[in-house]
């Protein structure tokens, strides 16, 4: 080499490996040496990098989406395989009357309206029955009262002092036993017969009380209780949820022997059929002292499920009912509503009031879903009033002179919630009997369509076959 040009490479080797100046006022910002292996280039790159877990996050995501997208595709293209290996539709097509002798598609259109209307009556009775299933309707029976009483050591029963006696210890004193006893009676029981009547008479004043079991009373024989050919009764506690005896005020009769008795029916669950042994009886009995007759009355008071109210007049003109429960109520305003056609046409819950709900609601029209706090309705809803049943505490021997005093029977109505039965359940192998023959028609609609078509290319064709060909 020149040494010219030797010398001039050496100071620029040298020049280039010598240490950097420092920058005055900023300081050190680097020192390559202090950190090995450390490049500008290698900072430059790793910045400069992608971030791999990022890419491979949004690759997985890409293929998940391919994926599902084929997925659903093959789904459907199944669906489509399967309905067209199997064929649901039963209409007959157009024209083919004009192709075939005979009436035969006649009387299959016929045949189809008649199914058509067939499906549409099976159809609403079947929705009838679910609403029959989910309410619970109304009706009446009746349930007979026997009230009675008995009495002890009244004075005209031989107990009196001896005038001549020098005892001045008092005798026991008048006591009066009163009993209430209830039944539901059955449709079979019917009131008219005087024969049922009896029996029933004779069982409450000395033989078998109404739920079979036998009462014990002297001097006679116990009868032998029925054969239950029938469920269980309902007893008398199950219809009142408070019976109350109020007693008439007597100047010579204790004021405790006149205090009110009551009971009340404890807390039991809705709807529920099973009550504490003490709250279930048939007879309700209880004893006092008094030694002359005494007027009370009796108050049921009605434990309906769920409750119902007494209704104001202009309320019972629109339903036509003396008492109903709320959701009666506002189902009877509704059917009201939409008979009279009060409804709007644009929106069915605005109604618009004629005189009667006028008179009800004092207003013009009203928002239907407004009735369901039933804010409007509460000066029209009154607490049902008790049953009262009057009745005299006879202990005069003239009324006891009788072996069996016959006791006072009452009939009372009471409302008893009807549950429709539930319909009863077809047949599977009837269904798929009719699952069978329903598919074997589609076959066969597809069929005629199939031949329909061969029909009409083959008319055509036989018309102008060259031209056909070259269309």
């Amino acid at each position: 080499m020149n040494p010219v040009m030797r010398a001039q490479y050496q100071n620029v080797h040298h020049q280039a490996h010598a240490t950097p100046p420092r920058r005055p006022g900023i300081g050190k910002l680097f020192d390559l040496n202090s950190h090995k292996g450390f490049s500008l280039s290698t900072m430059v790159d790793t910045e400069s990098a992608p971030i791999v877990p990022n890419a491979q996050a949004q690759a997985q995501a890409q293929a998940r989406e391919r994926h599902l997208q084929m997925q659903k595709e093959k789904y459907d293209h199944q669906l489509a395989k399967r309905r067209a290996n199997k064929p649901t539709d039963k209409h007959m097509p157009d024209g083919v009357e004009d192709l075939i002798i005979g009436d035969g598609v006649q009387q299959y259109k016929r045949l189809r309206e008649v199914e058509k209307k067939l499906d549409s009556v099976m159809m609403r009775k079947r929705l009838d029955m679910q609403d029959a299933r989910q309410s619970t309707s109304k009706k009446y029976k009746t349930l007979r009262i026997w009230i009675s009483n008995t009495v002890e050591n009244q004075g005209w029963q031989g107990n009196s002092l001896d005038e001549d006696a020098f005892d001045f210890h008092t005798g026991p004193d008048g006591t009066y036993r009163m009993k209430i006893e209830g039944r539901l009676l059955e449709e079979d029981d019917g009131d008219s017969s005087d024969k049922d009547s009896d029996e029933e008479d004779d069982e409450l004043r000395g033989g078998t009380a109404p739920n079979g079991d036998a009462m014990d009373h002297d001097g006679q024989t116990p009868k032998k209780p029925r054969s239950p050919a029938f469920p269980q009764r309902t007893k008398l506690s199950h219809f009142f949820r408070r019976i109350v005896i109020d007693f008439d005020r007597s100047k010579s009769s204790q004021p405790e022997n006149l205090a009110p008795i009551e009971w009340e029916k404890p807390e039991v669950p809705r709807n529920s059929t099973v009550l504490p042994a003490a709250a279930d009886f048939d007879c309700l009995e209880f004893e006092r002292k008094s030694d002359e007759n005494i007027n009370c009355t009796i108050n049921f008071s009605r434990d309906d499920q769920p409750q119902r109210f007494l209704l104001s007049d202009a309320l019972a003109d629109i339903l036509d009912s003396k008492e109903e429960d709320r959701e009666s109520i506002i189902l009877g305003i509704w059917e009201y509503a939409k008979a009279m056609g009060l409804q709007q046409d644009e929106e069915k819950r605005l109604v618009q009031c004629d005189d009667r709900l006028r008179k009800l609601f004092n207003r013009e029209s009203f928002y239907f879903p407004d009735l369901i706090p039933q804010a409007f309705l509460v000066e029209h809803l009154k607490a049902v009033p008790p049953i009262s049943i009057p009745y005299t505490i006879r202990v005069d021997p003239a009324y006891h002179s009788h072996p069996n005093p016959p006791p006072t029977v009452y009939d009372i109505s009471i409302p008893i919630a009807s549950h429709s039965h539930p319909p009863p359940m077809p047949n599977p192998q009837h269904l798929q009997v009719l699952a069978q023959q329903d598919s074997r028609l589609a076959l066969l609609i597809q069929g005629i369509q199939q031949s329909k078509a061969k029909h009409a290319f083959l008319t055509e064709m036989s018309v102008d076959p060259v031209g056909f060909l070259k269309r």
